[in-house]
């Protein structure tokens, strides 16, 4: 006889414990970030065989103080209705980081178009279930499962996913940057599939930053050369802090950078100054804080989260304009703190064709989504199809263009 289960809603990470949480959202976690890059394991991560060792994303304390310093709740339009399963002794066999969403904003998949088509006909496409880490185009489990359950926990878990929506009066569910495996599982369940492309450094075994550069094409090389000197041109100094180097100091003054190019960006920067000191507080051993300053004073800054497999590289901001100091900044220490610890990539965000030249190479990323109305979820599902074989298209091309050394002919200076 199959496990009885029980799903529950909770509408707050405070009422969820943190250890049985964290044991479905990283059950392979080792605690600290891995120091030796294991090249098998980055294959069948890659290959979407297996899931990272460790995210900081679906950690108990990230998405607790997303939610406690209020950067996610109903007035953002991000309402908390975690999707949980309870095993016969109520103990936590599955979960979903679940959202109500009343807009599609900070997301990263994006879905206006299916928003305008219902408002077109009269219908209301939101609240949407939105399933997914706020903010955070990273890719990572989302039907998360405890050791000793599996597969018949996941479907109980996306048979609360539907429940809820029904109950919830909602118009869609979106499952946002899964894993390969866990959207070609959602795909057998009936969700439509959708893919796009980000783009990431993978790290060859390098030994250092130089090496790195051996492996790039020559004029390529000397590009990056350039753009790292230039960026410090005027007495700007790059710091890395991380762990207790960490103050609140310096999220004082990231703040004041992420908010004022937030506002240029997009008008109204989704996290709050709390949820900087929140996450510092409780995670400053998986933070990396780069920090560019000058005449004494911090001009600019990146926030970057590590995992045992990946640095993820999240929100940047600015209050002077400097030539390359973007791509110094978020780019290139990023590649040279990945290299140094052994991490297998640099995840660097969403969008950004300009990244290639830069040494970072085009990755599918994956999202499944269920339209309750059958006329829609045709109509999308149709586009779908047909946004999949163009992606396929551009991943194809972006290969063509990264800045490595081609292997069928011999480089030219």
């Amino acid at each position: 006889m199959p496990e009885p289960y029980k799903i529950e809603i909770a509408t707050s990470m405070a009422t969820i414990d943190a250890a049985e949480w964290d044991a479905c959202a990283n059950p392979q976690q080792g605690g600290a970030a891995a120091t030796d890059l294991d090249l098998e394991h980055v294959a069948a991560v890659d290959a979407g065989r297996t899931r990272e060792r460790f995210s900081p994303f679906l950690t108990h304390a990230f998405l607790q103080a997303l939610e406690a310093s209020r950067s996610v709740c109903p007035a953002a339009g991000w309402g908390s209705s975690h999707v949980l399963v309870k095993d016969k002794n109520g103990r936590l066999a599955a979960a979903a980081p679940t959202y109500i969403k009343t807009h599609s904003m900070g997301e990263y998949v994006f879905d206006f178009g299916w928003a305008d088509a219902y408002r077109r006909a009269g219908l209301d496409y939101y609240p949407k279930v939105q399933v997914a880490v706020p903010f955070t185009p990273a890719t990572g489990s989302r039907l998360l499962t405890a050791p000793g359950h599996g597969a018949a926990a996941r479907q109980i878990l996306i048979a609360g996913l539907r429940a809820w929506r029904a109950k919830a009066n909602a118009s869609s569910i979106h499952v946002t940057f899964p894993t390969k495996d866990e959207w070609t599982e959602l795909g057998a369940s009936g969700f439509l599939l959708r893919t796009g492309q980000q783009f990431h450094f993978i790290n060859k075994g390098y030994a250092d930053f130089a090496g790195f550069l051996d492996d790039l094409a020559s004029r390529k090389r000397k590009m990056i050369r350039r753009e790292r000197r230039d960026a410090l041109i005027g007495g700007v100094e790059i710091e890395r802090l991380t762990g207790s180097a960490i103050s609140e100091a310096h999220w004082d003054a990231f703040f004041e950078f992420y908010t004022d190019t937030g506002a240029r960006k997009w008008g109204a920067p989704y996290l709050t100054r709390s949820f900087f000191s929140m996450v510092g507080a409780t995670m400053a051993d998986r933070i990396l804080l780069v920090m560019a300053k000058r005449a004494g004073r911090y001009i600019a800054g990146a926030i970057n989260f590590i995992g045992d497999d990946a640095l993820y590289g999240r929100n940047w901001g600015a209050i002077e304009e400097r030539p390359f100091l973007h791509f110094e900044v978020c780019y290139y220490q990023a590649i040279e703190f990945a290299i140094e610890r052994g991490l297998a990539r640099v995840e660097a965000g969403a969008q950004g064709e300009h990244k290639l030249a830069r040494g970072y190479g085009p990755v599918p990323t994956y999202s499944a989504h269920e339209i309750a109305d059958p006329r829609f979820a045709q109509a999308i599902g149709e586009y779908l199809r047909r946004e999949r074989i163009h992606s396929d298209l551009a991943l194809e091309e972006y290969s063509g263009l990264t800045p490595f050394k081609r292997t069928d002919e011999a480089e030219s200076f």
